[in-house]
């Protein structure tokens, strides 16, 4: 791990990997070392957040002697998006992973996927523990504009557009469930340790 000073009171760990990253944030989770105010997890990355006053070298001494497990599956909840599958790229990633339309579907909504961090924009989640067969690239060529409830796929990563907004993951569906709303506690309905299933809806 290495640590970085992150602005006045911040610590930034590099983990190195998206599965080392998630086990030291659970692990801290459970944890906290005092004068740890809070953690955002990132792909690689777990930012601690520190109180006024707190020794930057005593947080990470006490997280160096942490010794995180594998990284487990998500215990923020469960929700569940439904979804019409019938997003523009959806042909194309059954051509990338060799796979009828349909069976892309059934991995997508066949899987309990977890939020692994946020990012992009507020109320975007990046999930993972989907299948490695749905393993695909970002589009060569990004849209200038992806709308609101759009649910796409980008690696080894699902997610939903909350606004609209410039995009490059490649577009299985859609939904209309509001991930963000400024006057719900909290905002965001994908938040770092949440489940999501997919369910698939009818056409509208």
């Amino acid at each position: 791990m290495r640590f970085l000073p992150c602005a006045d009171q911040g610590l930034l760990v590099d983990t190195g990997s998206l599965d080392e990253a998630l086990a030291l944030y659970r692990a801290l989770e459970e944890s906290p070392p005092p004068g740890v105010e809070d953690l955002v997890p990132a792909a690689r990355t777990v930012l601690l957040r520190l109180a006024p006053g707190a020794d930057p070298a005593r947080v990470e001494q006490a997280v160096r002697g942490l010794q995180p497990g594998e990284a487990r599956a998500g215990t923020g909840g469960l929700v569940r998006i439904p979804v019409v599958y019938d997003g523009e790229d959806l042909p194309g990633v059954a051509e990338l992973t060799g796979l009828p339309v349909r069976e892309v579907v059934r991995l997508h909504t066949s899987t309990t996927w977890t939020v692994a961090f946020g990012g992009f924009a507020p109320g975007f989640g990046y999930l993972t523990g989907g299948p490695p067969e749905l393993t695909v690239p970002r589009r060569a060529e990004s849209r200038t504009r992806v709308p609101a409830g759009a649910v796409g796929l980008a690696g080894e990563f699902s997610g939903v557009y909350p606004r609209p907004s410039p995009g490059g993951w490649q577009l299985i569906g859609r939904t209309e469930l509001e991930l963000w709303r400024e006057d719900r506690t909290p905002p965001a309905l994908l938040r770092p340790g949440v489940r999501v299933r997919f369910e698939e809806a009818g056409q509208s």
